[in-house]
C-alpha cells in the first residue's frame, strides 16, 4: 500500500490530488545509458508533451534557483521530481546533489524521480538518505524476448549490449530495483510503454511480477510514435487497447489513470502545466554561473596541451587555471593534479587544490570524483573543443550549451511552428 501521508500530497500517486498539489521536474540529467526503439530526446518544443524534452538543461545550482522561482509561482508545488531528459541514475552525481541541496533548503517536499532502473541498485540507500520517498521505474518487459524488440542497446560502464543479453541485463537490474527500494520504504510506480505488436499481449505478466515485489502502483502509457525512431511507424495505441492493458495488469496492481505522459521540465498542476509559460524562466536560471556569488574566480580545464577540453578528469596530471576580466579570459596558471591512487582521498585533495574554481572542463568524468567535487560547490563539466571557448562559457552562461552535443539536440528537431522552442519556426 501506497503510505497515505505520501500518496495524499503526490499528484501522480493519488489522483484526488492532483487538481491542487503540483509537481516540478527539474532537468539536470542529461546523459542516458539505454536506448528505446521508442524514443527521440532531440526533439523539443514546448508544444510537445512528453517524457526525454526539456527546454534547457540545469546544473544542480541552476535546479535550486529555478525551483525558489517556481515555488514564488505556483506555491501549490509539492513534488520536486528528476525525470531526464535523460535518465537521473545515468547522472547520478547531478541528481545527487541537486536532491541534497533540495532537502537542504526545501524539506518540506516530496522529492521523487523517474529512472529505467540500469543504474539504480547501487544508489538505493543514498537515494533513502537524502529523503526520496517515491521512485518510477519504467519496465516494458520481464521477458528478454520480449525486451529485445524494444531497446536497441544497454550501456553497463563502458559495456554495451545489444539483443537478449541487453534486455536481460536491464530486466535484471529494474527486478532488483524495485525489490530494494521496498525494503527501504519507498513508494514504487511501474511505468510500462504500452508498444502495440512488441509487448501488448505482455503487460500482464509485466504486473504480476513487479507485484509480486512489492510495487504500489502502475502506470500503462501508450506509446507516443516519435519521427527518426525504429518505431515511428507504429501506430500509438487506442483508447481499447489501453483498457485492455489496463485490465491485465488490475488484478495484480492499482492503476494510475491520469498520467499526462509529462515532459522533463513538466511543472504545475497536471491539469494546468506551466512548462510554457515558465520556459523563459528555466532558461534564464540555466544562464546563472554557479560559483560566481562566492569567492571562486576561477574556471579549471583539463587540456594536454592548453587548446582543446581533452583530457578526462582522470587522466590530467595538471590544470590550467583561468580567469576573467573586462579584457577577456587568461591564463593564471598551472596547478598539479594530486597524483593517482588513493581512492576519494584523491578528489577530497583536488576539490582543495581547486577550492577556488568554480568549475572544471573536462572531455569526460567518474561517477565518484564528480560527486565529491560537486559536494563541494565544483562543477563538473563534461565536453569538447576550443579552451577559450568553454571557458568564456563558463564565466558567461555556466552552461556550455554550445560545446555539449546533447545540449545541442534538445530542440533542433522541433517543426511546430507555435512554440517557443529554440527549434520552433
Amino acid at each position: 500500500m501506497i503510505p497515505e501521508r505520501d500518496a495524499s500530497r503526490h499528484p501522480c500517486f493519488n489522483k484526488a490530488a492532483s487538481g491542487h498539489c503540483g509537481r516540478v521536474h527539474l532537468p539536470v540529467a542529461p546523459k542516458c545509458n539505454i536506448r528505446c526503439n521508442y524514443c527521440d530526446r532531440k526533439h523539443d518544443c514546448v508544444n510537445e508533451s512528453r517524457p526525454g524534452v526539456s527546454s534547457a538543461v540545469l546544473t544542480p545550482p541552476q535546479a535550486l534557483a529555478y525551483m525558489r522561482q517556481v515555488l514564488e509561482r505556483e506555491p501549490r508545488i509539492t513534488v520536486a521530481g528528476i525525470a531526464g531528459p535523460g535518465d537521473p541514475m545515468a547522472n547520478w552525481a547531478e541528481t545527487h546533489h541537486t536532491l541534497r541541496l533540495l532537502k537542504e533548503h526545501y524539506p518540506h517536499l516530496l522529492f521523487c524521480l523517474s529512472t529505467n532502473g540500469l543504474a539504480l541498485p547501487d544508489h538505493v540507500d543514498e537515494l533513502a538518505e537524502v529523503g526520496a520517498t517515491h521512485v518510477t521505474v519504467t519496465i516494458n518487459a520481464v521477458d528478454p524476448a520480449v525486451g529485445a524488440e524494444i531497446y536497441g542497446w544497454v550501456r553497463d560502464g563502458k559495456l554495451i549490449l545489444r539483443g537478449r543479453d541487453a534486455a536481460a541485463l536491464l530486466i535484471g537490474r529494474q527486478l532488483e530495483s524495485v525489490r530494494r527500494l521496498k525494503d527501504r520504504g519507498i513508494t514504487v510506480k511501474i511505468n510500462t510503454i504500452l508498444i502495440p505488436g512488441k509487448n501488448d499481449h505482455h503487460i500482464g505478466q509485466v504486473a504480476a511480477t513487479v507485484a509480486a515485489l512489492g510495487a504500489d502502483i502502475h502506470n500503462i502509457i501508450p506509446m507516443f510514435p516519435t519521427a527518426n525512431t525504429p518505431f515511428e511507424d507504429i501506430p500509438e495505441p487506442g483508447k481499447e487497447q489501453v483498457e485492455a492493458a489496463r485490465r491485465a495488469s488490475v488484478v495484480h496492481l492499482p492503476q494510475m489513470t491520469h498520467c499526462r505522459r509529462c515532459r522533463a521540465d513538466a511543472v504545475g498542476l497536471l491539469c494546468s502545466d506551466l512548462s510554457g509559460e515558465l520556459s523563459e524562466t528555466l532558461r534564464a536560471c540555466s544562464r546563472i554561473v554557479p560559483g560566481a556569488g562566492e569567492n571562486r574566480p576561477y574556471v579549471a580545464v583539463a587540456s594536454r596541451e592548453g587548446m582543446l577540453i581533452n583530457l578526462h578528469l582522470g587522466e590530467a596530471w595538471a590544470f590550467h587555471i583561468y580567469g576573467k576580466n573586462d579584457e577577456g579570459v587568461f591564463l593564471v596558471e598551472e596547478r598539479a593534479a594530486p597524483e593517482p591512487g588513493g581512492g576519494p582521498r584523491r578528489w577530497e585533495e583536488l576539490a582543495r587544490t581547486l577550492k577556488d574554481c568554480r568549475a572544471i572542463l573536462c572531455s569526460a568524468y567518474g561517477e565518484t570524483p564528480a560527486k565529491i567535487l560537486m559536494d563541494r560547490g565544483i562543477m563538473v563539466h563534461g565536453c569538447a573543443g576550443l579552451v577559450e571557448d568553454g571557458v568564456e562559457e563558463a564565466f558567461g552562461t555556466g552552461g556550455l550549451t554550445s560545446l555539449k552535443s546533447r545540449r545541442q539536440g534538445l530542440s533542433g528537431a522541433c517543426r511546430c511552428g507555435g512554440g517557443s522552442g529554440e527549434g520552433c519556426g
